[in-house]
């Protein structure tokens, strides 16, 4: 199915729509559509009951068949209704992507489907999880908002090093899980990998603290009381096991608050306590308690730490507006622990308000950047707030030899060239020649290395991960290494498949051949005995009461002795309540 842009889509920036696939709909099997059939029939009646009241409206509103599953393409033409779209992706997509999609309101959903053995519960993102579980909820205003706002700032969280370890090692066991051919020593292996690195992230990370809110609420999130919650995070929705389970005693029900922040989670297991917001609007009240915390809105000495310690592209904002954005190395502080010069390492960009300044890209700063923080020793006025008047009192002119001090003790002294302004007149940018830049008998910059540029700004009150402006830097390329491993059908498997379509072809014809069904049955005992779900899918057709006893008590003998007696008995009672008779 080709990915059609929309006018949601075209918003989308250049790194974001490398992650983007075309639904390959012809690669779903009978067997595959059955999966999905048997699980929304099975949520939809339970999720009646135990479901915020706008999943079965956002069911309707987002064009979501039960009956099979969705082009999601074709889903666009209803979610734009919503200002909402969605992309088909390659599994777990890097998390500040997958959040980035969020902040421009464009939901991401893995083209994969959990196999018939995983029909409960994958630790995969599949399409269930993402359009049957996400999809529907957001058709709530106030949900919608959060999500959005969620990927403003979860997109802006600085992520360490063990963050993309973590990632990958979920990455591959999601793919390791869903592959039919992965052998018992594969799946150990990569379970391992993800303990291993749960046990040793050592100091949580800002991006790895609001991965855990996203957990807790979007994909694991009950809405209530503690006494009577219902359930709205897509992890929940979209488990026919944990959808159930959720609900008990044994899971522990906890108020939700930025505390969940620090609570880390397993995605091998299910969860043993859950949070409960009492609405969709708290939860975008602890989403803007938590991004207070965050360096996007602190800044300082703690912003620029975070940024060197990640060794990630990040961008620091002066108080002027101006921004910076590279790999940051190196902090000078004064005694009191302040910020007082920075430095980047390689390529670096300049940008103000996300858009970069003319003539200072990477391919002008091309081997880093660094510039003085605070406001000059015994002047009052910081430089950004000095009027043309107050420059030409202080010597700061075109064409003027001038020594700049700083308060932190660093120098500037050189011949200034020019300076570039914001759209308000107030300067953002001095640059020099012949200038040397010196911390105590540090040099810092030298005459011929060029023109120096210096940044304006008396303090940093941002910092945050990724560029101010995405055009700056080649982002294209980055998507994972490793595929989700594609199902292909193997030759005994083919008979087996035409079963399910031929069943299916009887359904949904509504044109239902009594004695064909009874010969795919016999078909199905002989060869594939332990198959359950095709055989529930003929006792819901079959119409003649000999024919439906024969089937159930087969039925009922299988569910005695497999390991999904309750898949089967729940099955039982959707037929026994839908058939034809």
């Amino acid at each position: 199915m080709t990915y059609k842009e929309n006018k949601i889509l075209k918003k989308l920036p250049a790194h974001l729509k490398q992650f983007i696939n075309n639904q390959d709909y012809d690669a779903y099997t009978p067997v595959d559509q059955a999966v999905w059939r048997y699980v929304m029939r099975k949520n939809v009646q339970h999720l009646t009951q135990v479901a915020h009241s706008s999943y079965l409206e956002g069911l309707r509103k987002t064009g979501i068949s039960i009956e099979k599953i969705p082009n999601m393409y074709g889903m666009n033409r209803i979610l734009k209704d919503i200002g909402w779209a969605a992309v088909a992706v390659d599994g777990f997509i890097p998390p500040s992507a997958f959040m980035e999609f969020q902040a421009f309101n464009v939901l991401v959903i893995a083209e994969d489907i959990r196999q018939l053995k995983h029909i409960e519960y994958t630790p995969a993102p599949d399409i269930i999880h993402e359009a049957a579980g996400h999809a529907p909820i957001i058709a709530n205003p106030e949900y919608a908002e959060y999500l959005r706002r969620f990927g403003e700032i979860g997109s802006k969280a600085i992520s360490s090093a063990k963050d993309f370890e973590m990632y990958e090692a979920v990455r591959h066991i999601s793919i390791v899980k869903e592959d039919p051919n992965a052998t018992s020593a594969e799946i150990k292996e990569a379970q391992e990998r993800v303990e291993y690195t749960q046990n040793n992230m050592g100091t949580p990370s800002e991006m790895a603290k609001i991965r855990n809110l996203h957990w807790w609420t979007v994909e694991y999130g009950l809405i209530g009381t503690l006494e009577n919650p219902k359930i709205y995070g897509a992890g929940l929705l979209s488990s026919i096991g944990e959808s159930k389970s959720c609900l008990l005693p044994a899971v522990k029900k906890l108020p939700y608050s930025i505390a969940a922040a620090d609570l880390e989670f397993d995605i091998t297991k299910p969860q043993p306590q859950l949070f409960v917001t009492p609405d969709f609007a708290y939860l975008s009240f602890v989403l803007e308690q938590f991004a207070n915390q965050m360096a996007l809105r602190r800044g300082g000495i703690y912003g620029l730490n975070l940024l060197i310690e990640s060794k990630g592209l990040g961008t620091i904002e002066y108080n002027t507006g101006l921004q910076v954005s590279g790999h940051f190395t190196e902090v000078i502080t004064d005694e009191f622990n302040r910020p007082i010069y920075i430095k980047t390492a390689g390529e670096t960009a300049l940008s103000y308000r996300d858009k970069e300044l003319i003539g200072h890209g990477v391919a002008y700063h091309t081997e880093g950047f660094g510039s003085p923080i605070g406001k000059l020793a015994n002047i009052n006025i910081p430089i950004e707030q000095m009027s043309p008047y107050d420059l030409e009192a202080y010597r700061i002119r075109e064409g003027q030899n001038i020594k700049l001090e700083f308060e932190g003790g660093v120098t500037v002294e050189g011949e200034v060239i020019t300076g570039t302004r914001n759209r308000f007149g107030r300067i953002l940018l001095i640059s020099f020649k012949n200038c040397t830049v010196k911390y105590k008998d540090e040099y810092l910059f030298k005459p011929e290395w060029g023109v120096y540029d210096m940044a304006v700004g008396s303090e940093i009150i941002s910092a945050y991960a990724g560029p101010a402006d995405p055009k700056s830097f080649d982002l294209i390329s980055h998507v994972p290494a490793e595929k989700m491993r594609k199902r292909t059908v193997t030759s005994e498997q083919k008979p087996l498949f035409q079963k399910y379509q031929e069943v299916r072809d009887m359904r949904e014809n509504d044109d239902v051949d009594e004695k064909a069904l009874m010969q795919i049955f016999e078909y199905i005992k002989s060869k594939h005995p332990q198959e359950w779900l095709i055989l529930l899918e003929i006792y819901e057709l079959l119409r003649e009461e000999t024919n439906r006893e024969t089937v159930k008590n087969y039925l009922l003998s299988l569910r005695e002795s497999t390991d999904v007696y309750n898949l089967i008995q729940e099955g039982m009672a959707l037929a026994e309540e839908e058939a034809i008779v």
